[in-house]
């Protein structure tokens, strides 16, 4: 166990500590994922790029295990309208970008985005940086059990357009799986879940998740989803 403290709301703890016995596998990936095996994209060597982080949240819902998802407003400048983990760009009080800043902001922002309580959550485990390069964001994907449910829903609707959650059930179905196909004639992994289509760095790190955690199921990779031209 790691515990790391700052001033923005106390300390702030990794622990897998008492986390139920089917999130065991995303823990040991979390230890044992080499940066490459996430995705081809990553944080450029000149330490350049806006620092920010996302929470990976797994409650236990009706259905078994599932996911905490948002889907950002339409009228934002980047990313609009895709489902995405709640998160965003470090604040200077959230601390070290190298340290404990990361946790602090997938809290932060996930309570500012959707309303959840982050009392309730467990941080449990931190994957490698990975980048956007269309956005210029260096991510850091923080892993959290929803150990104490809180309602949530959306805060500010300029900024997203729904929250929800998906069973990893669902998004392990085959028939819920796809390759997207960008108009740039980029290829990447996709779900379609809850009405929505999840692609882009959301859909890459939960593909990689569920492989890396035994929980993928065989699909078929020769099913295509093209993007909106305004994606």
């Amino acid at each position: 166990m790691t515990r790391t403290s700052g001033a923005r709301g106390g300390p702030v703890t990794l622990s897998q500590e008492g986390l139920p016995s089917w999130l065991d596998p995303v823990a040991r990936a979390a230890e044992t994922v080499r940066p490459g095996q996430l995705s081809r994209f990553l944080p450029p060597e000149n330490g350049t790029g806006r620092q920010s982080a996302v929470l990976i949240l797994f409650g236990d819902g009706e259905r078994g295990p599932e996911l905490l998802l948002m889907e950002r407003a339409s009228s934002l400048r980047s990313h609009a309208g895709q489902p995405s983990f709640p998160g965003g760009a470090l604040d200077p009080e959230d601390g070290d970008p190298h340290g404990d800043g990361p946790l602090r902001a997938a809290l932060r922002e996930a309570e500012e985005e959707t309303g959840l309580d982050p009392s309730g959550v467990q941080l449990f485990g931190v994957l490698p940086k990975l980048y956007i390069p269309v956005s210029g964001f260096v991510v850091t994907p923080v892993l959290g059990w929803w150990r104490v449910p809180s309602p949530v829903g959306v805060v500010d609707p300029n900024e997203t357009a729904r929250v929800f959650t998906v069973p990893v059930a669902d998004l392990t179905h085959p028939d819920n799986r796809a390759t997207t196909v960008h108009p740039s004639g980029h290829q990447g992994p996709a779900f379609l879940v809850e009405s929505a289509l999840v692609w882009g760095f959301t859909a890459g790190v939960i593909d990689r998740l569920l492989h890396f955690a035994g929980w993928e199921r065989p699909w078929d990779r020769d099913r295509r989803v093209p993007l909106d031209w305004r994606s």
